[in-house]
């Protein structure tokens, strides 16, 4: 897997519309990050646009594929979808897009950093002691 300089740059010009746009080399390919946030990675060449309930009928409809990768004999699939290939040609075409998975990607940053709802304790339960039945 891999990520090549040319390629992340022309990510950079068609991306720059959504706002800053940061790439970073991670797990072979490299992460692309608006304002700081995580929203998309690149794998081969290849751009994967984060998905969530909200988007991913969206690129379901275009027969757009998930990102999948095999580990330790098992397919595992994360929750980013190809970006598709005629909104690869402007930024204008890849807006719509981009800030679909931008959204996701806030979305999922809102219930990492939502407070956690309460656990509730169960009480360790003592044995009952055990009497005789008296008739």
């Amino acid at each position: 897997m891999s990520a090549s300089s040319e390629y992340l740059d022309y990510m950079h010009e068609l991306l720059s519309p959504l706002g800053s746009i940061r790439t970073k080399r991670m797990f072979g390919g490299a992460g692309i990050y608006c304002d700081e946030l995580f929203f998309a990675l690149v794998i081969n060449d290849v751009l994967y646009l984060k998905v969530d309930e909200h988007n991913r009928a969206d690129f379901e409809r275009e027969g757009l594929e998930p990102f999948s990768y095999e580990t330790g004999g098992k397919i595992s699939t994360m929750s980013y979808y190809r970006a598709p290939d005629e909104a690869m040609d402007s930024p204008a075409l890849m807006l719509p897009w981009a800030r679909g998975a931008l959204a996701a990607a806030l979305r999922a940053q809102a219930n990492k950093t939502s407070p956690a709802k309460p656990r509730t304790r169960k009480s360790a339960e003592t044995p009952r002691s055990k009497s005789p039945r008296t008739k």
